[in-house]
């Protein structure tokens, strides 16, 4: 896997990311059971948090799967809510990191994220796409189809699947309803981030390698 991709180059110098997330996040593997307080891990930055949640399981109320895409999303990011500072919507971006912020995505969606940051706050992960495992016909009743790619492959497919929504806002990753542990993953792709138009270039969208779940295909490197 190349971190220092053509699209990496391009991003502009004033962005200042003056440390690269360690190249050590795409290569490791999980099977520890997770402790959301252990020292360091949420403590980093947003891109180094995305891809190593990657093959993680979250559940809400019992319902859920396998993480197996997601984006990071950083304060000096001109692409993140956090860019112009804390407000009403965002404010929990700029609280402790390991909780979740919520928002609603073209007044359409819900949109889960978990907040993480590095030397300044305002950084989060955005949770794209699971691998359904647990609760599969509450999420079938909830999403109104039976298809188990079509139910979480999307941020906004995923909320309306766990039944997560504005309520949510500002929790605690590791109180109830929450669960978050970690898991084995075959590996981890790059890509640009999705639907966005600010630092589009920017390859800071991660997956499961080979994963039929995620919500589109990543570019062929």
């Amino acid at each position: 896997m190349m971190w220092l991709s053509a699209s990496w180059t391009v991003w502009p110098s004033t962005y200042a990311m003056a440390h690269p997330p360690n190249m050590s996040s795409f290569v490791g593997r999980h099977s520890e059971p997770s402790n959301l307080a252990r020292q360091g891990f949420w403590a980093r930055h947003p891109a180094d948090v995305a891809a190593d949640l990657i093959g993680w399981e979250v559940f809400v109320g019992g319902v859920g799967g396998r993480i197996v895409e997601t984006e990071a999303y950083h304060h000096e990011d001109p692409a993140s809510h956090s860019y112009s500072g804390p407000t009403p919507r965002n404010e929990v971006m700029f609280g402790p990191p390991a909780h979740l912020y919520v928002y609603r995505s073209y007044g359409i969606h819900w949109c889960m994220n978990f907040v993480c940051w590095a030397d300044a706050p305002g950084g989060a992960v955005l949770i794209r796409a699971l691998e359904p495992t647990a609760g599969l016909p509450v999420m079938a009743e909830r999403r109104g189809l039976t298809d188990l790619r079509a139910l979480c492959s999307g941020p906004g497919k995923l909320c309306q699947a766990l039944a997560v929504t504005r309520e949510h806002n500002g929790m605690p990753l590791d109180h109830a309803p929450f669960a978050l542990r970690e898991g084995p993953r075959r590996g981890v792709v790059t890509g640009p981030r999705v639907g966005i138009t600010k630092a589009a270039d920017v390859p800071w969208r991660f997956g499961e390698t080979g994963s039929r779940f995620v919500s589109r295909p990543f570019p062929a490197r």
